[in-house]
């Protein structure tokens, strides 16, 4: 009996040390995320001056104000809503596609397709080869060049291609076939909806992707009206910045504080809403990278 009931008092210790563990990570996680919400709402001299720490101080909305006065918000907003809805949907046909294509041991030269496509992980042509090849398909400066190129995720394919092979069996395929199933009725009917839980992830990873994608936006658009919402974000704190460097006196201290003041208030705008679609996707988001990451 003395000995069960040191077994359980030290597993009781263990516990406590766990929670108090996972508690301090969960903290170091949280807090940068949250003293940014409160940095946004502050007087940007009391976040220089160290003052915010758990509470705004000097609350004000002055940095939200100024961002949403730009127009050329809402046109980021609605170019990178569309970007993100059309290559999610984009992506997902391509990766999922592939994806199975792969699982599947009666394809042709299915190893030497796998080698090929882990290739280009390691090796490509590179930027200017890639521009040249965009232009030559008359994609630059295009909604086309946005969702259509870089749809093709490799490591998406290797996690849903796994996923298949461990997740769908084998025997699905063989009754389906008994009953006048062909691939493409097998694919739609019965494996797309026993993959819910990898298409919600690859989906999510898609999503997120497009949503924070600046850079290929700054190498093959020059139109304005097409820029993203990140780009234009990052054009409105660059001119900020420049202002205050440029002026003097009175004017550059307040172009100065307004600069500090967007600086977390653009963080903000360009992450919450793509942070709403995480509840929804939650409950499939570890069982799907869970399995999608068996080895074979």
């Amino acid at each position: 009996m003395g000995k069960i009931k040191n077994n359980r008092s030290s597993d009781s210790v263990m516990e406590i040390i766990m929670y108090v563990i996972a508690v301090i990570f969960l903290v170091i996680l949280i807090y940068p995320l949250y003293f940014i919400v409160i940095a946004s709402f502050s007087d940007p001299s009391a976040v220089a001056g160290g003052q915010v720490w758990l509470f705004p101080k000097g609350f004000t909305l002055d940095g939200y104000k100024e961002l949403l006065r730009h127009e050329n918000i809402w046109i980021g907003y609605r170019n990178t809503v569309l970007y993100t809805v059309v290559g999610t949907a984009i992506g997902l046909v391509v990766n999922i596609s592939a994806a199975y294509a792969l699982s599947r041991k009666d394809l042709v030269g299915r190893k030497y397709v796998s080698l090929f496509f882990i290739f280009t992980m390691f090796f490509n042509g590179g930027l200017i080869p890639t521009f040249l090849t965009i232009r030559d398909f008359h994609m630059y400066d295009t909604f086309l060049v946005m969702v259509l190129p870089f749809s093709v995720g490799v490591f998406n394919i290797i996690v849903a291609r796994t996923f298949f092979q461990t997740s769908i069996p084998g025997d699905l395929w063989e009754a389906a076939q008994i009953d006048g199933c062909g691939n493409l009725r097998y694919f739609v009917q019965v494996v797309l909806p026993l993959s819910k839980a990898i298409i919600a992830v690859l989906g999510l990873w898609i999503a997120v992707g497009y949503w924070n994608s600046y850079f290929n936006a700054l190498i093959y658009l020059k139109d304005p009206n097409l820029y993203p919402l990140q780009l234009i974000l990052r054009n409105i704190l660059i001119t900020n910045q420049m202002q205050s460097g440029m002026g003097t006196g009175e004017a550059a201290q307040i172009a100065l504080r307004l600069a500090n003041m967007m600086r977390y208030s653009v963080i903000i705008v360009a992450t919450v809403p793509i942070m709403c679609l995480y509840p929804f996707v939650q409950k499939y988001f570890n069982q799907g990278v869970m399995i999608g990451a068996v080895k074979e």
